[in-house]
């Protein structure tokens, strides 16, 4: 048995090595170990037989709720819910509502050309948390440290020559203040809200379209003509009249009633309730009538409708208004306290804090948006956060199937491989080890295009994490595909995120590292 050989089934002696970066990595191949071609290819074949002999990595459950801050429910005496994508569990038929609505205001308000009407909505084509380059008119992915993903930049449906990107940011790295951020205005918008995928699309089919009609355009100008039709959507009414008129296709009935027992479980527990939504009453109330019935009102202590968030945590100058649910419209007089039953119009933080004495982390409040929903509340005001990510169901089944976990596996062994190996500066052996790159390269590509053949998966880029989950792991406390997730948690539950493996720090063996600490066979409640 050759000596790379070996070194190499000693190396794998161990599952750790395929799931974490070993300490001893660097030490095995000592920098005075030379190795001939006819090594390095024994190795390549010892390590990949090793990955493929390795014990099978556990399935992670779609419904598990993650942890990235400790939090204990047993602390939390007051729950509080936004309700588009919180409560309510829409059905992707609203998407290709607002796309056709957009679409067709885009023709018949702004007088786009009569072609984009036969432009159809096309479930597969983006992520959400994608940024648009207003200037260039570009969509691409952004991972934590604002470098972008190459092979992830388009232009309407057409991908973006890597050189093409890196003579357009001078590299591949984008400075923060051309990023229009949480508090910025630079350029570069981030498509972060649930809403944001019909948008995302139609700016890319019309683009394209564009293109491949000839018709000068500035991608600036698209931008805000299709960001405007879709928030007049919204703002009109258009889009809760078409929701409303048919409840049945826009909401998942199969959700309705986990959503029902849910809040009727934490209220028998003596749980406070509040919801503070953006949206108007009349459509809050028909939603909520449908999943949880007539009487859903009595299950919360405070309700608050047409909040204006981000505003609404923001701003302390806006009063609370009661809502008459009679004249459907608020009313004039001052309100100093807030009472079970009655509906209130705007608001601010401030003052639900003054009136209910509701304060910092006995609060956990659900939102599917990152910045309007949790930040401030997190960051300013020391509530708990959950963030809703219906996205994340999918994802998790995809990371479940055998393709992907034989290729990831393969992957990280070719990296730590390519780690140990790359001081050998020999022509054949810089050779082979170009050869491993490239294979590398591959990989990364598969197990990207696993998720989204575009633009990979909403979490991570190849490598690193997104910009989008940099910002919900600052934000919130905890992360799920559904807010019905929590209904298998008990109220004295404690989530606990994963210790984090620091580059300098060495790695030990968990065997909840893929599954969250939640098995499937799990007896949570």
């Amino acid at each position: 048995m050759s000596a790379a050989v070996s070194l190499c089934r000693t190396l794998f002696s161990s599952a750790t090595v395929l799931l974490y970066r070993s300490h001893f990595s660097r030490s095995l191949f000592p920098r005075s170990y030379v190795a001939t071609k006819i090594h390095l290819d024994e190795l390549y074949r010892a390590r990949k037989s090793a990955a493929e002999e390795q014990q099978p990595i556990p399935d992670q459950n779609p419904e598990a709720i993650f942890a990235n801050n400790e939090l204990s429910l047993h602390n939390i005496e007051i729950y509080g819910f936004d309700y588009d994508y919180t409560l309510a569990t829409y059905t992707p038929e609203l998407h290709k509502l607002i796309f056709a609505l957009g679409r067709d205001a885009l023709v018949n308000k702004l007088r786009y050309p009569e072609g984009i009407l036969e432009l159809e909505y096309d479930t597969d084509f983006a992520v959400r948390g994608l940024h648009f380059d207003i200037k260039k008119g570009l969509f691409l992915k952004i991972d934590q440290f604002h470098n972008i993903q190459l092979g992830t930049v388009y232009r309407g449906l057409q991908p973006v020559p890597d050189e093409e990107v890196k003579t357009l940011y001078e590299g591949t790295h984008v400075p923060v203040d051309y990023m229009n951020t949480f508090y910025g205005v630079g350029p570069m918008h981030q498509m972060v809200d649930l809403f944001a995928l019909p948008e995302v699309t139609l700016i890319s089919l019309v683009t394209e379209y564009f293109i491949k009609h000839n018709i000068c355009y500035d991608s600036e100008y698209v931008f805000y003509d299709i960001r405007n039709t879709v928030q007049g959507i919204h703002t009109s009414g258009i889009l809760h009249q078409a929701i409303l008129k048919d409840l049945d296709l826009y909401l998942y009935s199969e959700k309705c009633h986990e959503t029902k027992l849910l809040l009727e479980n934490l209220a028998s527990e003596g749980k406070k309730l509040f919801l503070v939504s953006n949206s108007g009453f009349p459509f809050i109330d028909q939603g909520m009538r449908y999943m949880v019935g007539d009487d859903w009102l009595d299950l919360f202590d405070v309700v608050i409708v047409n909040a204006r968030k981000p505003k609404f945590f923001k701003e302390g100058s806006r009063p609370f208004r009661v809502y008459n649910v009679g004249q459907k419209a608020p009313e004039w007089g001052p309100v100093t306290s807030l009472k079970k039953g009655t509906i209130y119009h705007q608001g601010n933080h401030q003052e639900l804090q003054k009136m209910t004495g509701w304060y910092g982390p006995k609060v956990l409040y659900f939102g599917d948006h990152v910045y309007s929903d949790l930040a401030d509340p997190s960051l300013k005001y020391g509530w708990r956060t959950g963030a809703i990510i219906p996205e994340l169901e999918t994802e998790i089944q995809k990371q479940n199937s055998e393709v992907y976990k034989a290729n990831i596996r393969w992957l990280v062994a070719l990296q730590h491989m390519i780690d140990e190996m790359q001081h050998q500066n020999s022509p054949e052996s810089a050779q082979v080890i170009h050869s491993w790159l490239e294979e590398r390269n591959e990989l990364r590509k598969l197990t990207k295009s696993l998720f989204n053949p575009q633009f990979g998966s909403l979490f991570r880029t190849y490598h690193n994490p997104t910009y989008f989950f940099r910002r919900l792991a600052r934000f919130a406390d905890i992360y799920m595909s559904s807010l019905t997730n929590l209904s298998r948690y008990s109220t004295n539950y404690t989530f606990y995120p994963h210790r984090i493996l620091l580059p300098h720090e060495p790695s030990m063996y968990s065997p909840h590292r893929y599954n969250g600490g939640l098995s499937r066979e799990a007896n949570i409640q």
